[in-house]
């Protein structure tokens, strides 16, 4: 037995396991998830991935943060504690496979489908890193981020954590043989890897400080990181591009200097404000533009 003085030890992410199964929402559209994830195909030793993943994206869409972010990103100590916070996704099924993708075969599959690109926008732009903030995120918010990083959970692209023995996260992908892409591969793995913003929102979270952006950057300013940096900023860049192919040819002139008027997200000065591009969007553009990508026209 212990001595009076002893302390208990408390296990966060067994917390947050207990906090959800009294809920009944997130108590049943996690045992639904995790049933899918888990079964097995009939004469076959892999799992129906495709609804694993459409199970985890309902889960982590209607269930509330509060119960989520919990399980995702609660602080360990041991590996025990990890592992559990590993698993929460079923990694076996959703994430993992027998061997590692070149990671611009996940990226060309989110590119294709809108919900996606949608979300891998939205986190491009909720994540994306600055040595200029004092939190590390461009956007000042640790919220944000991470619930933009759950968005994508459930996608081609499902990020989590690489072992039991680090907080660290990537897409189960590598950018070994990617020929003349090799800078895309990389921009796009470094978003998780080497992502400041990301990597201090998830430790905000866990010591209660993510719903407050004045908090210093726990990893110092790197070479890698300038380049992360400047290779973000050109994502959002090739975001507006890719929306202007959509728009109507009459109207792309316009469009385009309209975008070149606007604030660059990679300059720290401002400029006169420019007319919103979307405002002379057609009416059939709007429903791929989504609250992040809409924002960047006030950027």
């Amino acid at each position: 037995a212990g001595s009076e003085n002893e302390v208990t030890q408390v296990n966060r992410c067994l917390d947050a396991a207990k906090a959800c199964n009294v809920d009944e929402l997130c108590q049943r559209l996690r045992t639904e998830y995790v049933s899918l994830c888990i079964r097995r195909l009939a004469r076959a030793d892999s799992c129906n991935r495709s609804k694993c993943h459409k199970a985890l994206r309902r889960f982590f869409d209607r269930v509330p943060p509060e119960y989520t972010h919990e399980l995702l990103f609660c602080p360990c100590d041991d590996t025990a504690c990890a592992e559990r916070r590993r698993q929460t996704i079923v990694p076996a099924c959703s994430y993992e496979a027998k061997d590692k993708p070149n990671c611009l075969a996940p990226l060309d599959s989110c590119r294709e489908n809108y919900v996606c690109r949608s979300r891998y926008a939205e986190f491009q732009f909720n994540c994306q890193p600055s040595l200029q903030s004092a939190s590390g995120c461009r956007r000042e918010s640790y919220a944000a981020c991470l619930l933009a990083y759950t968005g994508i959970i459930g996608s081609p692209i499902t990020p989590n954590y690489i072992d039991n023995s680090t907080s660290s996260i990537a897409p189960w992908c590598t950018c070994n043989a990617s020929g003349n892409r090799q800078d895309e591969c990389e921009t796009f793995l470094h978003l998780f890897t080497n992502n400041v913003c990301l990597q201090n929102a998830i430790q905000a979270f866990g010591n209660g400080t993510y719903l407050s952006s004045a908090v210093a950057p726990s990893i110092p300013p790197t070479t890698q990181m300038y380049k992360q940096e400047r290779n973000a900023n050109r994502a959002v860049a090739t975001l507006r591009e890719n929306i202007l192919e959509h728009l109507q040819p009459t109207k792309v002139a316009g469009e385009e200097r309209l975008l070149r008027g606007s604030t660059r997200l990679s300059s720290g000065t401002s400029s006169p404000a420019a007319p919103s591009p979307w405002a002379a969007s057609p009416l059939w553009m709007w429903p791929l533009l989504t609250p992040a990508v809409l924002s960047l026209s006030g950027m």
